[in-house]
């Protein structure tokens, strides 16, 4: 079952409060998205750490009903 952007997005906004969030559904089938995080938590992290912040922030989702996901992380120091 896909996963809706709302509900995506409001997710990410909950985990990265404060933080510049932008979402695109790639396919328009709720399954492929191209995410951009830019937030303070990132600083200091290695790109690796910081994607597994995130993928760790969606609580299984990734395994479950997001299907594919582009994601691109940076810190704001």
């Amino acid at each position: 079952m896909p996963i809706e952007q709302n509900r995506l997005e409001n997710i990410l906004k909950e985990k990265f409060p404060n933080s510049k969030i932008i979402i695109e559904d790639l396919a328009g089938d709720n399954d492929h998205y191209s995410v951009f995080i830019e937030s303070s938590l990132f600083n200091d992290l290695s790109k690796i750490k910081q994607h597994q912040l995130v993928y760790k922030s969606l609580d299984g989702l990734m395994d479950n009903e997001l299907h594919a996901m582009q994601l691109k992380t940076k810190g704001t120091n």
